[in-house]
Order: C-alpha cells, then sequence, then structure tokens
C-alpha cells in the first residue's frame, strides 16, 4: 500500500509539473533522447522523483532551521522555500542531462506557487486512489 501510495503521489507531481510548464513561461522541462511522448512522460517522472527526494531531505532540513521566519513571516517564507527547492531541482536534473529549467528566482518564485496549486488541486482528484486523507 505505501508503494502505491509513493507512485500515485509520484504521478499527482509529475503532471503538476507538467501543468505548470505549461502555465509558467519561466519553467520549462527538457526530455531526454528524442524527445518523443515517452521519453517525456519519463522525463516528467523523474523530474517530480527529484523532487520529492530534493524536498523531503533538504526541504525538511530547511523548514526546521527556518521555522522561527516562519512564525515571524506568519508562512511566508515558504514561497522563497519552495523557489530554492525548485532551483536546486533545476541544477540537479540540468546537471544529469535533462530535466528542469527555471530562468530566475523570480520565475522559480511563480512556478513553486503554480506547482504547489497545481499538485494540491490533482491531488484532490486522486485522494479516493490514496486512501483517505491522501497521506502515508
Amino acid at each position: 500500500m505505501v508503494a502505491m501510495r509513493f507512485l500515485v503521489r509520484l504521478i499527482v507531481n509529475a503532471v503538476a509539473l507538467w501543468l505548470t510548464t505549461l502555465i509558467v513561461t519561466g519553467v520549462t522541462v527538457d526530455s531526454f533522447g528524442d524527445g518523443g511522448p515517452v521519453e517525456t512522460v519519463l522525463t516528467y517522472l523523474l523530474v517530480a522523483l527529484v523532487f520529492g527526494i530534493v524536498n523531503a531531505v533538504i526541504g525538511t532540513l530547511i523548514r526546521i532551521v527556518a521555522f522561527p521566519v516562519y512564525i515571524l513571516t506568519l508562512g511566508l517564507i515558504s514561497f522563497v522555500v519552495n523557489a530554492v527547492l525548485l532551483l536546486i531541482v533545476a541544477g540537479i536534473s540540468t546537471g544529469l542531462g535533462f530535466g528542469l529549467s527555471v530562468e530566475s528566482f523570480g520565475w522559480g518564485i511563480v512556478g513553486a506557487f503554480v506547482l504547489a496549486v497545481f499538485a494540491w488541486l490533482v491531488g484532490l482528484v486522486a485522494r479516493p486512489v490514496l486512501g483517505g486523507r491522501g497521506r502515508a
């Protein structure tokens, strides 16, 4: 059941990333290989996997360290943190030869916000598959 939830969350994040690249012009994904449909889908899934790992490891560490700043800014610092995480994912995936490109920090903030909204909306649709609340 945990593997199923992980796979559904990965697909939710990949779809949210795809929708984000359609809306936000400063955030793009470059497929590996010849860029056919299979390569494109695999690229989005790989970028979503990298984003999940970066968010789980580095994002958690940043949120713990910056907890007082979250309180002082009433959570608005999360936009900056998510933009930084998006830029880290772009750097990692570009270093691997495929993936996410973010034009600037400003586009990172816009992209992170749109990505969060789409992940939430797609997650609402996937909630029945995840078994209720959608959390592992």
